[in-house]
């Protein structure tokens, strides 16, 4: 069986329909590998889509048979439902087990910079498990930590440029913490070059610019026009707007782990920036669509 495919889960997501994007420019045959399976097609139809089936290693090993690289970007930002961090470790081990039985040759898997194991936070504890449970099948492997995306439909800056745009008031939560932003097509671009390899790494996707969080509000403010009067707000305040914001928006705009995180510094690295592109130059070059819709992370995944 020749095996010639590039799968990536979530083709047509937000990170995997970047690098799907660059693999199909390249030449490569992708194939998506998705709870999704009638999502729009933006590629028409040039990508293979197959439904995931954690619970039956057969189809998803089958699914897996002709692979010779796996993009792993599937993940959950938060517990909804059935959907949840404990129940992501164990689709993703069941997914690794299943490349390593199919004989892929190589996993790019997309985690988040500082996970650890004996984080409090259920996302980074559970990025440290899924790591693990790659590096414990021995397949050949490359790991890509990002921080925060931007670019594309990202959620994050996205949705504070939406809020800045419509609200009189922007809370931040007091302190001092940072982020270190990464442009999407950065990220698939080195996870293409990465899939390329055959070399273990385990590697910070970061851009070269060290933001505090509230520096980052105020560029973005100024650059969409708004008069939003920036204010400090204790965190419990902040979500409690969240928690007042969800019937209108039909979406989560910020969590508790995701605000502990932030103010935590965990989105920053200890390394060297390893992307070019810089968020403020950037950002002068697309303020005038940045949060014109709201990136919804429920419509996206659950609606």
């Amino acid at each position: 069986m020749a095996r010639d495919v590039h799968a990536v889960t979530g083709a047509f997501g937000y990170s995997g329909l970047h690098l799907s994007r660059l693999l199909l420019e390249r030449g490569a045959r992708v194939r998506s590998l998705t709870g999704h399976p009638d999502r729009p097609d933006p590629f028409g139809g040039r990508v293979e889509v197959r439904r995931f089936h954690f619970d039956d290693p057969a189809r998803l090993r089958a699914a897996l048979a002709d692979v010779k690289v796996l993009y792993n970007t599937y993940w959950v930002r938060f517990d909804h439902g059935a959907s949840t961090f404990a129940r992501a470790v164990e689709n993703s081990r069941a997914l690794f087990a299943a490349a390593a039985d199919a004989g892929v040759e190589r996993v790019v898997h997309v985690s988040i910079t500082n996970p650890s194991p004996d984080s409090p936070l259920p996302y980074f504890a559970g990025k440290a498990a899924v790591e693990a449970a790659l590096a414990a099948t021995g397949l050949s492997r490359a790991i890509l930590r990002p921080a925060v995306f931007f670019g594309g439909r990202d959620v994050l800056v996205n949705n504070i440029a939406w809020l800045l745009r419509r609200l009189p008031l922007f809370g931040v939560a007091p302190g001092r913490y940072a982020l270190q932003p990464v442009h999407v097509d950065d990220v698939a671009r080195l996870a293409v070059d990465q899939g390329a390899s055959r070399t273990d790494v385990t590697l910070d996707a970061v851009g070269p610019e060290v933001l505090g969080f509230d520096e980052l509000v105020g560029v973005v403010r100024r650059a969409v026009g708004s008069r939003a009067l920036v204010v400090p707000v204790p965190p419990r305040l902040l979500l409690l707007a969240s928690r007042l914001l969800r019937p209108v928006l039909g979406d989560v705009a910020l969590t508790r782990d995701e605000l502990d995180g932030l103010r935590a510094n965990l989105l920053v690295s200890r390394g060297p920036a390893t992307a070019p592109t810089r968020f403020t130059e950037w950002l002068a070059g697309n303020a005038s669509t940045l949060g014109r819709e709201w990136a919804s992370e429920l419509g996206r995944h659950y609606a």
